[in-house]
Formats: C-alpha cells, sequence, structure tokens
C-alpha cells in the first residue's frame, strides 16, 4: 500500500485551519495539526486517526524546526504546508497612528511564522523532488485594492504575498509549488458573523493544497481564481 501524502497545516485547532485538516484527512492525507495547546487540538482532531496535533507556536522562532523534526521522524516526508495561523484583524487602526506591539505581533505571526515554517519545512519537500505551499492571505494584502483600516494585518499580508512571489521564483523547476489563497469573508472567530461558511472558504485553500504538477505557482487565487496583487 502506497504512504499516505502527509499535509502540515498551522492554526488548525479551530476555524479555517481545522476545517482544511479535515477535507485533507477526506482526500487521504495524514494532517499534522499544528496548534499551541496538545489539548484543544487533541479535543478538535475528534479521535480521526488521520489527524494528528502537534505543538506549534509559530511566533516561536524555534518552534517550526522542532515541529519539522517530529514530522521528519514521524513520517519522513511532508508533501504539503498549509500556513493558516494569523492575527490581529486590527479594524479600526490607523497606519499614521500605530499600535507598535499589534504591528510587530502581526509580523512576527503572519509573515515570520509562515516563513519559518517554510524554511523548516522545504528540506522534506526537496528530497522527494515534489511539494506544495499555501500561503492564507487576504485580499485586504492586495496593493490593487488596498485602503485604510487594518493596517498591521494588510501589510503584513501584502508581506506574505511577497514572500509567495519570491519562495516560487527560487523554487521553480523543484517540483514545489508554492501559492497564496485569500478564502474571502469566512465566519470564524476573526471574521466574525456574516461572512460564508468556514467549509466554502477552505475549499479554496484545499485547491491549492493538491493541485497537479501542472499546477500554477506564484499566484495569488480566491476559489481558484486569480486575484490582483
Amino acid at each position: 500500500m502506497a504512504e499516505a501524502p502527509v499535509a502540515v497545516v498551522s492554526g488548525a485547532n479551530r476555524g479555517l485551519g481545522l476545517e482544511v485538516s479535515l477535507q485533507l484527512a477526506d482526500r487521504g492525507f495524514d494532517v499534522v495539526m499544528g496548534v499551541r495547546e496538545l489539548r484543544k487540538g487533541e479535543a478538535a482532531a475528534r479521535g480521526r486517526k488521520a489527524l494528528h496535533p502537534a505543538i506549534l507556536d509559530v511566533a516561536d522562532p524555534e518552534s517550526p524546526a522542532r515541529l519539522a523534526a517530529e514530522v521528519r521522524a514521524a513520517f519522513g516526508r511532508c508533501d504539503v504546508l498549509v500556513n493558516n495561523a494569523g492575527i490581529h484583524y486590527d479594524t479600526g487602526d490607523h497606519a499614521w497612528s500605530p499600535d507598535w506591539r499589534v504591528v510587530r505581533e502581526a509580523f512576527e505571526t503572519n509573515l515570520f511564522g509562515a516563513w519559518r515554517l517554510a524554511e523548516a519545512l522545504l528540506p522534506l519537500m526537496l528530497e522527494r523532488g515534489r511539494g506544495r505551499i499555501v500561503n492564507v492571505s487576504s485580499e485586504a494584502g492586495s496593493l490593487a485594492s488596498m485602503g485604510s483600516d487594518t493596517p498591521a494585518y494588510s501589510t503584513s499580508k501584502a508581506a506574505l504575498n511577497a514572500l509567495t512571489r519570491v519562495l516560487a521564483a527560487e523554487l521553480a523547476g523543484t517540483g514545489i509549488l508554492v501559492n497564496a489563497v485569500c478564502p474571502g469573508w469566512v465566519a470564524t472567530d476573526m471574521g466574525g458573523a456574516g461572512g460564508r461558511p468556514i467549509p466554502e472558504g477552505a475549499r479554496g485553500i484545499v485547491w491549492a493544497a493538491t493541485l497537479p504538477d501542472d499546477g500554477p505557482t506564484g499566484g495569488f487565487f480566491r476559489d481558484g481564481r486569480p486575484l490582483p496583487w
């Protein structure tokens, strides 16, 4: 029997991260659910054998490397990374009067955390000559439509989009596809009531995580359709 592919999903104990984990498990993946509290991860996994909660705090510079070592020891491979962990939708804040604590925390998680996790897990993908990295972004980070409000969140997501482009270019020809996905306004704890259902938002992320070998790389998508940068 062929080995099941392995996906790592950050911020996976609730909302989009949990739903993406469930949908990938339904597609035959073993899913390492990155969570800050193991107890909450175990409860979210609901006893499903394909879901494997593991401690991950992307704001801790050492945590991604520890998780990568655990993934290597347990599975020997990583086929998909979904950088889902995100923080600080800072509605009502202003760039001309920033809360620097919020700005730093937003970049630490939304950009540096994703960057560290990619760095830690890329060796496992490069060894197999195949992989998918999905950076869960937001249209709030699109320069084409960016305006006022949410300065920390918007600029950190714009930076995540830039990282997507750089990684995709550097990894061209390696079999590793790197894309950014905006799930839209989703009714999560961060998004609030009134957004689209969580499973609907997660499907576009799963689409990018399961692209064929000739799929796009270095793109920005919602529901499989390109968005302007």
